[in-house]
């Protein structure tokens, strides 16, 4: 657990973040109502009733950032990719076998980073990325975003993060990813978000 200011960030596995799955919630809730998103109350029933198998991956963890009374600030959690993960198989575009080639420890998917309201812009989501990934012994990091969500585009490339395409909306399967924005929409078109890699061998 590591403290910077008044937040402080903890890292959890899936059977904590079980545990911590209303703060998980809140979180989501609130930051993926919000343009570009505009998820409903029926769209975070469906994500959390994804969360609950999700975090019975082996390697999912998730990152929970909290004030100091406890209220939840932000969140992030994803999972290492399997070999037969179906995130190449959503872009719009194909890439190189060279690039697509999973084995089940490459690549860590991040699948969703957010931070509410009122925590934004204090070096809340970098902190959670960086307890998200402490540690990991993955070569890259992949990740959705949809290509609205500006200020989150902006962090990902100051945070090293370099566009390699684009993919339609995921799935609503247990091992749809998501984007580090959100993962609900149903016009392809509208809703294209940008696939983004960051190289940890550098």
């Amino acid at each position: 657990m590591t403290q910077q200011g008044i937040i402080t960030t903890e890292r959890m596995d899936g059977p904590a973040a079980v545990r911590a799955a209303d703060a998980f919630r809140l979180v989501y809730a609130e930051a993926f109502a919000e343009a570009p998103y505009h998820e409903t109350d029926e769209d975070v029933a469906a994500a959390f009733r994804r969360f609950a198998v999700q975090t019975r991956k082996p390697a999912f963890r998730a990152a929970l950032a909290r004030t100091p009374g406890g209220e939840p600030a932000g969140m992030a959690y994803g999972w290492t990719l399997a070999p037969d993960a179906v995130w190449w198989d959503e872009l719009t575009e194909p890439v190189s076998a060279a690039m697509r080639r999973e084995d089940g420890r490459r690549t860590f998917g991040l699948i969703e980073l957010a931070v509410r309201g009122p925590w934004r812009g204090q070096g809340v989501a970098r902190r959670l990325h960086t307890a998200l990934l402490d540690g990991i012994t993955a070569e890259r990091v992949l990740l959705k975003v949809h290509q609205e969500a500006g200020a989150a585009s902006a962090a990902y490339r100051a945070w090293g993060y370099r566009k390699i395409g684009e993919a339609r909306p995921p799935g609503a399967g247990a091992d749809a990813g998501g984007n580090a924005g959100a993962d609900a929409g149903t016009d392809a078109d509208a809703d294209l978000r940008d696939v983004m890699l960051l190289d940890l061998r550098r």
